[in-house]
């Protein structure tokens, strides 16, 4: 790929245009909002002029209900040789395509399977993408030509490339994503009218689960929109969940003894299936789920103090598999957990213990 005109400049189609543009492809940037594509060029992205003659691809990053329209118009002005978007839904889009009559053959859905709460040109980075699964939906129709672009833009944004059937996708994207989504805001929107009591007790757990609570709901409508009917038949086993769980409480307040055992045995069951679920979340850089042990280490929150801590690590041998922080309520602290093989515990103890670092249990 030599060359490619990515429509749409937030914050997918300028991470993508600044990742093709630092392995050396020519991008030509286009927005509806023409401000939007200068700040993406600004920013190192590519160009927002018009090429001159056809482009390799062209990477459609635009919400789900108007990708097929923006599709459809580059199609029948030519704008390159291949095309290809990047919505979060896949299904409906090649849909909408096949019923305006369009020729397929050069087209192929997409979809990274990466992201920030935050959006906009402003928000992209050249590695957004990095060891991230980015989906591709090819048809029988999709031209080989047009399938090894799309493999080789994967590529030039370091992801890992992953084939699926297009509402195979949608169905996966609604449990490990859209569903998540609305899950996080729900469990967030407890929290607009608490007591300032009880926010201030706030940890990780709660700041863990909100986490993507605070992304655009403008975009998000957009995306479940397109692919509202996998994630409402999500909630509603979800909600015979919730169902059953609130009664197995309930009766955890019983006076009756039968009762009581009845709904400990009901949260017992709840508990245990999402550690079932859980530990088939996949691993670092995708392989299966590693058990770790932390090695948590008190700090305070001043400048310069991670990268002692990171840096006695390696002198010490050890490699940091990965890394939480826990914030102190009202105190300059913060307790960061250092998550790494269960044999570097000890190792790891006794380095840090030696160079001044305060370890908790």
């Amino acid at each position: 790929m030599r060359t490619a005109l990515v429509i749409g400049t937030g914050l997918i189609g300028t991470s993508a245009a600044l990742a093709l543009t630092g392995r050396g492809v020519t991008v030509h940037l286009a927005d509806h909002d023409p401000g939007q594509a200068r700040t993406a060029a600004a920013l190192g992205a590519g160009t927002h002029e018009t090429p001159g003659e056809p482009v390799d691809l062209a990477i459609v990053a635009a919400p789900p209900a108007h990708v097929a329209g923006v599709l459809a118009d580059a199609m029948s002005r030519g704008l390159a040789r291949g095309y290809a978007d990047v919505a979060s839904v896949k299904g409906g889009p090649r849909r909408e395509l096949e019923a305006l009559g369009l020729d397929l053959s050069a087209y192929i859905g997409t979809h990274p399977m990466s992201g920030r709460e935050k959006s906009g040109p402003l928000a992209a980075s050249g590695d957004l993408f990095e060891g991230r699964p980015w989906v591709l939906t090819p048809t029988r129709d999709t031209d080989t030509e047009v399938l090894n672009l799309a493999l080789e833009l994967v590529s030039h944004c370091r992801a890992v490339p992953v084939v699926m059937d297009a509402d195979a996708h949608d169905r996966a994207v609604a449990l490990v994503s859209h569903m998540p989504h609305l899950v996080s805001s729900m469990v967030a929107a407890r929290l607009e009218h608490a007591e300032e009591a009880a926010v201030r007790l706030c940890g990780q757990g709660i700041r863990d689960v909100t986490r993507i609570a605070a992304s655009d709901p403008r975009m998000w409508i957009d995306i479940l929109s397109a692919n509202p009917g996998p994630v409402a038949d999500l909630l509603a086993d979800l909600s015979a969940d919730l169902d059953g769980t609130v009664r197995a409480l309930r009766a955890l307040q019983s006076r009756d003894e039968d009762e009581r055992r009845e709904g400990s045995t009901g949260i017992e069951e709840v508990l245990r299936r999402g550690n079932a679920g859980q530990v088939r979340v996949p691993g670092k850089h995708g392989s299966a789920p590693r058990a770790y042990e932390v090695v948590a280490v008190l700090i305070s929150d001043q400048p310069g103090q991670l990268a002692r801590i990171f840096a006695d690590a390696g002198r010490a041998g050890v490699n940091v598999e990965d890394v939480r922080i826990e914030h102190a309520t009202g105190q300059q602290a913060g307790l960061v957990q250092l998550m790494v093989e269960p044999k570097a515990v000890p190792v790891l103890s006794a380095a840090l213990t030696e160079r001044g670092w305060s370890l908790r249990q």
